[in-house]
């Protein structure tokens, strides 16, 4: 069976949030595991989707991950400026990972981007420790823009995201 992209539909979101949330744990992105304040965020797909894109791949009824689509600047992106898109949340389930998801997510928020009128660029933020999204990332053309890295988190200061961007 094919890996299918679309946009998630309601019903989907508390099992997408779910699949973020657990792919951050299991990664140990989380410093604080399940009391870290982000996991909450990370399972409001609902709240995502009121500002952004949400895409899901899907393997027939197997739903496998999910990551937003920001058209832009604005209150669902972190580091897009003008004439950028972002991508956001990007997450597979660990059961999934390996079969091309991941990288099938990417590439459809690459298409719409380069179907948004003044888009000339994707740009994204990503931990250190996510290495098979860099892989991802880097196979697809972007590069890092280690000028553009930043914490979200000011008053911790050993975290710093990465940044990438891929012009179009």
């Amino acid at each position: 069976m094919d890996i299918q992209i679309r946009e998630a539909v309601p019903a989907e979101y508390e099992a997408l949030g779910e699949i973020t949330a657990q792919a951050y744990l299991q990664d140990g992105l989380l410093d604080y595991g399940v009391a870290d304040e982000y996991l909450p965020v990370l399972k409001d797909v609902a709240a995502r989707a009121a500002a952004a894109e949400v895409l899901v791949a899907v393997e027939g009824e197997q739903l496998l991950g999910g990551v937003a689509f920001v058209a832009g600047p604005g209150p669902a992106a972190d580091i897009a400026r003008p004439g950028e898109a972002e991508i956001r949340a990007l997450a597979v389930a660990h059961e999934a990972r390996g079969r091309g998801a991941g990288e099938a997510l990417v590439r459809a928020c690459l298409d719409r981007a380069r179907a948004t009128e003044g888009c000339a660029a994707v740009v994204l933020s990503t931990q250190r420790g996510m290495h098979s999204a860099h892989r991802i990332y880097e196979r697809l053309g972007f590069v890092r823009t280690p000028e553009r890295d930043w914490n979200p988190v000011p008053h911790l200061d050993d975290i710093t995201l990465l940044t990438y961007e891929l012009t179009l």
